[in-house]
């Protein structure tokens, strides 16, 4: 319970758009490999910048949390 009430908080520190994989997997707490696993599965929504970096939407990292059992 406290994990996740930490969760809520850092996602709602967050002002940017879109959040590097590392803190969205931070945000998210999760794995590497389950964060890639979502991104291909549709769960999260990424974009790419104009020098090549993937980056999670944030709007799609919240609700992903949202559905998280």
């Amino acid at each position: 319970m406290e994990r996740q009430k930490n969760q809520v908080q850092t996602l709602k520190e967050f002002t940017a758009r879109s959040l590097s994989l590392a803190q969205a997997r931070e945000a998210l707490g999760v794995s590497r490999r389950t964060l890639y696993y979502w991104i291909k599965r549709g769960r999260l929504q990424t974009r790419r910048t104009a020098m090549g970096s993937q980056r999670v939407l944030l709007d799609s990292l919240k609700a992903s949390w949202v559905q998280r059992p």
